[in-house]
């Protein structure tokens, strides 16, 4: 039982309920990035360069026709679905540029502690005196 107990104190710390709501929102939020790369984005990339749907981009490796979509030639053997693998690499942009956007903001909100300057010792403004009415 001891080890349930340290597993249930774990458990329920703070840092790691908040990992795991963030865990929670940040695979919702992925699929909102997902949508709108997928269903907004990327049809307007692919009727600049074709009006196909970019995804669907792929090289024939066993000889596939090329005018099958790509579900169809995977079926039929390897492919090189390198529109897949752009649409996802677009959609990972655009994540970590809201991620990197979200950070931003929250450490603009953060409050600026005020840096209290360290008092300077007395031995130190002594001898400052000194040095000045030497001058003098």
């Amino acid at each position: 039982m001891g080890m349930m107990q340290e597993f249930k104190a774990f458990a329920i710390k703070g840092n790691v309920v908040d990992l795991a709501v963030a865990v929670i929102i940040g695979g919702a939020f992925g699929k909102i990035v997902d949508s709108a790369v997928k269903d907004i984005i990327m049809p307007i990339v692919g009727k600049i360069f074709g009006g196909l749907d970019f995804a669907n981009y792929y090289l024939p490796l066993n000889n596939q026709d090329p005018s099958l979509p790509l579900v169809e030639a995977q079926k039929l053997g390897a492919v090189f679905a390198y529109g897949n693998f752009i649409t996802i690499s677009i959609n990972f942009l655009i994540l970590a540029f809201i991620i990197f956007q979200m950070v931003r903001i929250l450490n603009k909100l953060k409050k600026d502690e005020p840096v209290v300057e360290a008092a300077t010792p007395e031995d130190i403004v002594l001898l400052r005196e000194i040095r000045d009415s030497l001058k003098k």
